[in-house]
């Protein structure tokens, strides 16, 4: 019998029954179609030995004057500047207390030690930064106090306990996979003391949720949340994602948590010894700048700061979560609208809360809860113009969408849209295996992220029975295929700033992507497992049975590492549609001179798949042949 030629549509589909997507694929893991063939992703590898603190919702790579390459990093614990493979503090101090508000007091035989200060105004979880105090008399020095902290429970308003380490190590420093593992100090009976009347606390921003929270009542919002035994008003329980937004200004770097300030990092006083961002309010010669906003960006064409969900200027403080306010151009600081300068402002019409923004090269596009608006540069008097573009648009969250040249992708909340000058849903092979296994209340950490050396969209997100994002789709908008897989990733860049896209994992690590063949998150790395999967193959619309004999997988190994690389290729049949396969038989694939795998099945219907477990393997199916002949209709 003549050899038969399986080919197979790009992409995987799993919008129609398997049977019925003959010559499709209908399965797979960290694979990849290029130009209609799947192939194995690529590897990746740790970018610098150290960790952070926390899980990162938000990444921005840029460049200073000077050609360093620099990531702003925001997690729900901390702001980085990551340099170099180190990661500099920079979260903005929230308040510093006169000398002598902060007290402090020991117990013998415990390491926990407890700290007053009156309306301290922080909440458990919290970074406080203590200087100025002397020894409480025995082991807790004054080097022991005198250092930064992570607040261990508040107790009530005045009052919270933190747990005193070993002198000389930073917070930073002592973190493994992103945990913190001090070496602790135990106090003795000679620790009487209150530290001093000159001690100083500087508070840290108040950290932000790791995950959502959605209830009413006992039991929801976070634990240690208020002092014990206050009411708390039930409306405020449900709590959302801390995200970051951010942008650079030049070679500094403005950003905001979702809800939160707006502030501003001066990449040229941090050459040397990095400094903690401050409010923009607080700059030299600020005018009128928002406190509040959800998202901050800067416009590449014209050089406006732009804060989306914002504080009026009349009314400094109270967030209105419609309202979009522009700075002076060129100038960071300046807000008030004159006659001499650009600030203005714009209120949006339809919706009730701005929910994401995305800039394209020519626009601003604005998705409030029911809405897409295009914001344009016009120039004076007006500065900005803002149209209604679709109602009834939905995005899933802050950071669900990407930008990509002049179109922009995301993910809404149960279909992928795009808009290339119109809004237009993105048909979609694998929607229903998606949305069908998706955790809609962890909808905001959704993000998306660009590949653009494989012209691939990633969206990472949480299935049902996971509170952690664990999953991946891919849209390659080159081809117009999609595929998925598994994979643990809190926030994503692309390259350019760095030669190959980082993404943050949730273990307290940068990687950086398309590395290699492996993953590089263990020492030494391991095998990245990957697969691809036929739909069944009947011969003769499946009236009879067909007896294969031999495969010729036509698999290439190119830049694969491995003294001899190797894929496993196995072959399962069945006797009616929908049924389950009976029998399968696998046979391994090497780059030898081998060039077929014998095989002895016997069924209606037959499927192809292709695995490796194997590091330094890498491998691209081409077209495989395969040998059957008929063997009867019983």
């Amino acid at each position: 019998m003549p050899l038969t030629k399986l080919q197979f549509r790009p992409g995987i589909n799993r919008e129609i029954t398997s049977y019925s997507n003959e010559g499709g694929w209908n399965d797979g893991d960290k694979v990849r179609f290029t130009k209609g063939f799947p192939e194995k992703i690529g590897g990746w590898v740790r970018k610098g030995v150290l960790s952070f603190l926390g899980t990162a919702r938000g990444m921005h790579p840029w460049r200073d004057l000077l050609g360093t390459r620099l990531i702003g990093l925001g997690t729900d614990l901390k702001f980085y500047v990551e340099e170099g493979g180190g990661y500099n503090d920079i979260t903005p101090i929230r308040t510093t207390t006169a000398a002598g508000d902060v007290t402090f007091s020991a117990t013998d035989g415990s390491s926990i030690v407890a700290v007053s200060d009156t309306g301290h105004g922080a909440t458990t979880g919290d970074f406080v930064t203590f200087s100025g105090a002397v020894s409480l008399g025995g082991n807790v020095t004054a080097d022991v106090l005198n250092q930064e902290y992570q607040i261990a429970q508040v107790v009530d308003t005045d009052t919270y306990n933190i747990q005193v380490r070993e002198a000389g190590t930073s917070i930073t420093s002592i973190t493994v996979d992103g945990e913190l593992a001090p070496v602790l100090v135990v106090a003795n009976s000679s620790d009487t003391g209150d530290g001093g009347a000159s001690v100083v606390g500087a508070y840290q921003l108040n950290i932000g949720q790791g995950t959502a929270i959605f209830g009413n009542g006992w039991g929801a919002g976070l634990w240690s949340r208020g002092a014990w035994g206050s009411a708390t008003d039930i409306n405020t329980l449900t709590t959302n994602l801390r995200t970051w937004s951010q942008d650079n200004f030049g070679e500094d770097l403005i950003f905001n948590p979702h809800n939160g300030g707006i502030y501003y990092f001066d990449r040229s006083a941090s050459y040397t010894s990095y400094q903690r961002a401050v409010p923009i309010s607080s700059l030299a010669g600020s005018s009128g700048a928002p406190t509040i906003a959800k998202q901050v960006l800067v416009s590449d064409r014209d050089r406006h700061v732009i804060a989306f969900g914002c504080d009026p200027v009349d009314n400094i403080g109270t967030q209105d979560p419609m309202l979009i306010r522009f700075s002076d151009q060129e100038n960071v600081a300046d807000w008030t609208p004159t006659a001499t300068n650009t600030a203005g402002d714009l209120r949006l019409g339809s919706g009730s809360e701005i929910i994401s923004v995305f800039e394209t090269r020519q626009q601003v596009l604005v998705f409030t809860d029911t809405s897409l608006y295009a914001m344009q540069y016009l120039g004076p008097p007006f500065t900005f113009g803002i149209n209604l573009i679709s109602e009834n648009t939905s995005v899933q969250g802050t950071l669900s969408g990407i930008a990509v040249d002049d179109m922009v992708f995301w993910m809404g909340q149960t279909e992928f849209y795009m808009y290339n000058g119109s809004v237009q849903r993105i048909p979609c092979s694998v929607r229903s295996y998606v949305f069908d296994d998706f955790n809609f209340d962890q909808g905001d950490k959704v993000f998306a992220g660009l590949n653009s050396a494989h012209s691939e969209v990633w969206w990472f997100y949480a299935s049902a029975d996971s509170t952690t994002v664990n999953r991946y789709v891919v849209y390659n908008y080159a081809e117009q295929s999609w595929y998925y897989g598994s994979m643990d990733r809190s926030a994503w860049v692309d390259r350019g700033a760095f030669e190959n896209p980082i993404a943050a994992g949730l273990d307290g690590y940068l990687y950086e992507h398309e590395v290699g063949f492996d993953d590089g998150s263990t020492s030494p790395a391991s095998s990245i497992d990957a697969f691809v999967q036929s739909s069944p193959v009947d011969l003769g619309d499946g009236e009879q049975f067909v007896l294969m004999r031999r495969v010729l997988p036509d698999i290439g190994f190119e830049n694969s590492t491995a003294e001899s690389p190797s894929a496993d290729v196995t072959m399962s049949v069945q006797n009616q549609t929908g049924g389950a396969y009976l029998k399968s038989s696998t046979g391994t694939f090497s780059n030898n001179d081998r060039q077929q795998l014998d095989f002895r099945l016997r069924g209606r219907q037959f499927s192809l798949k292709v695995s490796s477990d194997e590091v330094g393997t890498t491998w691209r199916l081409g077209s495989p042949r395969v040998d059957v002949r008929p063997d009867g209709r019983r």
